[in-house]
């Protein structure tokens, strides 16, 4: 049985972080497209009630990684490469949008407070930390998300994010994406920092494309493993 999950409260944040690790399963190659994800096996390897083990197989269903088969159960699938390049570049669009508009709009404080989220992920970069610079590039772009001072548009993106996420996390597997994330970054910060809305908008789209590069080889080396194994 693997290491418990949850307490008191496994109903609501139990289920996204079951739901995180069933997405680094399957991206990581863990758990193969094909298979199928009882409940109750998942409820005893996780170590809690089948509640929040419903809740994050519904969470999982909207990142297109597993389909819902009725009267047959929840089966693990992979999203066609044409597919996957839609959802990056939909995300691509927003995030550039949220560039464009926080390059307008952030306060000097704001942009402050960019900047040094971008030199603590080059600490994180330079010493190899891939999980710290995870967590910070989640908040380098929530900082960007807020800048834009557009609550529908930072839905729209938040949404789309989410669907995208499982294989935007890939590319932190790879020490050499760091650097070069790191660098996208830089160029992100620095049209940010002299306001320039165009450049901003140009360099967050030229990021997240590199990103889907980086998740549509992943994504064969998974469907080839998947035909090997059938």
């Amino acid at each position: 049985m693997g290491r418990q999950i949850g307490g008191g409260h496994e109903d609501e944040v139990t289920a996204a972080l079951l739901c995180h690790r069933l997405e680094d399963d399957i991206v990581g190659g863990r758990i193969l497209p094909g298979a199928r994800l009882e409940e109750l096996a998942l409820a005893r390897r996780f170590g809690v009630s089948r509640t929040p083990i419903r809740e994050a197989l519904q969470l999982l269903a909207a990142t297109e990684l597993v389909e819902k088969r009725p009267n047959r159960g929840v089966y693990v699938t992979l999203p066609a490469p044409e597919r996957l390049t839609s959802m990056f570049e939909a995300m691509a669009e927003l995030e550039a949008t949220c560039g464009r508009l926080a390059a307008e709009r952030m306060t000097p404080a704001e942009r402050g407070q960019l900047d040094h989220t971008h030199r603590v992920l080059g600490v994180a970069m330079r010493a190899g930390e891939a999980g710290d610079y995870e967590a910070g590039n989640r908040r380098f772009h929530d900082q960007i998300y807020a800048g834009a001072r557009s609550d529908v548009l930072v839905e729209l993106t938040a949404a789309v994010r989410r669907r995208v996420a499982p294989f935007r996390r890939v590319q932190f597997n790879h020490l050499a994406r760091l650097g070069a994330s790191h660098h996208e970054h830089q160029a992100v910060v620095d049209a940010i920092l002299r306001g320039d809305g165009r450049a901003a908008e140009a360099a967050l789209h030229s990021h997240i494309m590199a990103a889907h590069e980086v998740a549509q080889d992943f994504l064969a080396s998974l469907t080839l493993a998947a035909r090997r194994q059938g």
